[in-house]
């Protein structure tokens, strides 16, 4: 099962990109986009910049459609990245490669901002911007404004934090 994991900065998503990989047998955590273009020594503005984001998106669109292990649990998506893009006020990309790379998900997890996540989870940086991303990150998951991932399950994890792990393992035996 291919394993895609959206949410805003500090709602939990490596933690439980994490957690799925401990629990399915044989899963690969594939590293969030900026953790990797940095690696590749790609310098990052602070905050990170349109231009910043528009190549995480190009990154991550890359990562969902090259040959990857079947059984993978991708920390971030491109709709994350699509999402900070659009708080910053830039035009929507064209589906073309965003749709393929979407699809290739057997299951789109949402780790949206919650009451608990707000108590619970340390602070998280530039709360403006996360407030911001995790709303239009919902909006365009339910509006799929590009019809690029309509044939895509959607698990949106606004429940208990520790009931999280068991909600996406029971979604994938229902997909499976």
């Amino acid at each position: 099962m291919r394993v895609g994991i959206s949410g805003t900065h500090g709602t939990g998503k490596t933690t439980l990109a994490e957690a799925l990989c401990a629990h399915l047998s044989g899963h690969v955590m594939a590293d969030e986009p900026y953790y990797l273009l940095e690696e590749e020594g790609y310098e990052f503005a602070s905050p990170p910049s349109l231009e910043d984001y528009r190549a995480l998106l190009a990154f991550s669109v890359r990562s969902l459609t090259s040959p990857s292990p079947p059984q993978v649990v991708f920390d971030r998506t491109p709709l994350d990245y699509l999402a900070y893009m659009t708080v910053l006020g830039a035009d929507e990309p064209d589906s073309v490669a965003l749709g393929p790379a979407v699809a290739s998900l057997d299951l789109l997890v949402i780790t949206p901002i919650t009451a608990e996540t707000e108590q619970v989870l340390p602070p998280a940086e530039m709360p403006a911007l996360r407030s911001d991303m995790n709303d239009a990150l919902l909006e365009l998951v339910h509006a799929d404004p590009l019809d690029a991932w309509e044939d895509v399950p959607v698990l949106e994890l606004d429940g208990p934090l520790d009931g999280r792990l068991g909600a996406v393992l029971a979604a994938l035996d229902h997909h499976a």
